[in-house]
């Protein structure tokens, strides 16, 4: 198993930036698939979901609104669009399946915020 991130950068508060996240070794579509963020000197925290078909999101308040969480299932990808992003929003970004908490982890994409 595993899940390799990217599409992480330096930009400007405000500003938007697409990750993604390809994963392998499991069969992708029957599992929910989270993102995660860890920020600098803090525990990782969940920052949204999405259900094995792409039906169902859900995201924690500090991101709803600006965060958007999709997945390709034909491609084993799971996607975070976020926009408006915010200084708090630096940090490594982390996918993985829930529902999986043995499998290993990747090794994340910096985000970089700017004020």
């Amino acid at each position: 198993v595993q899940f390799v991130e990217s599409g992480g950068g330096l930009v400007q508060a405000g500003g938007s930036l697409r990750l993604s996240c390809a994963a392998s070794g499991f069969r992708f579509d029957d599992y929910s698939m989270n993102w995660y963020h860890e920020a600098p000197g803090k525990e990782r925290e969940w920052v949204a979901v999405i259900s094995p078909g792409g039906i169902t999101m859900n995201y924690p308040g500090s991101v709803k609104g600006r965060f958007t969480i999709s997945r390709d299932n034909a491609e084993a990808t799971v996607y975070l669009q976020m926009n408006n992003l915010k200084f708090e929003d630096t940090g490594v970004y982390y996918c993985h399946a829930p529902n999986r908490p043995l499998d290993p982890w990747g090794q994340g994409t910096q985000v970089t915020v700017s004020s």
